[in-house]
């Protein structure tokens, strides 16, 4: 049966609740509601799985913060023996506006420092990513402040059709691969 890690970048805790950064939280929680699956505790992350159409997909909210994904990432590939082609990491993209939802099958942190960490731990950037546009509406020095903040109300009028989108994304990588779903995200 292969198998598939599927992790969703963002910080544990109320206050990071609603938060641009955590948008890789809230797409694979939207995954987990439909398709029914527990997060349960585990080293370095709340973890979860269930089977698509004979694939084992897992997924993984890390809990060792933003900027040290990689630890729990890697722990997990090593722990359920999953390859590293079959690794799908969701995550906020500032350079890219609002609404725009971008897949790719390798690239650089792009500043990113849950991204930098990842390439860190696995020694090297060949992985497979969505990268939720989050828009750069900040003035020079607040960008913490801005990904930390919550979606204005325009944003949070389409921001569960853009989950939604995401969610199927990640479905069709599982089911097709990167290549494929690159193709039908345009």
């Amino acid at each position: 049966m292969k198998k598939y890690l599927i992790v969703g970048l963002g910080n544990l805790g109320e206050e990071y609740q609603g938060t641009r950064h955590n948008i890789g939280f809230d797409i694979v929680d939207y995954l987990a509601s439909k398709f029914e699956v527990a997060f349960r505790l585990e080293r370095f992350g709340l973890i979860g799985s269930f089977n698509l159409k004979g694939r084992k997909v897992y997924l993984l909210k890390p809990s060792t913060f933003m900027n040290l994904s990689g630890k729990s990432i890697k722990y997990h590939l090593n722990l359920n023996k999953i390859k590293i082609n079959n690794l799908f990491v969701v995550a906020d993209d500032l350079h890219l506006p609002f609404g725009t939802i971008k897949c790719k099958s390798k690239g650089s942190d792009g500043g990113h420092n849950g991204h930098k960490n990842i390439i860190e731990c696995l020694q090297g950037s060949t992985y497979s990513r969505l990268k939720f546009g989050i828009g750069n509406n900040f003035q020079k020095g607040h960008q913490s402040n801005y990904v930390l903040s919550p979606w204005s109300n325009e944003q949070n009028l389409v921001l569960r059709d853009l989950v939604i989108k995401s969610s199927n994304l990640i479905v069709d990588f599982c089911l097709s691969g990167i290549e494929e779903t690159m193709k039908n995200n345009n």
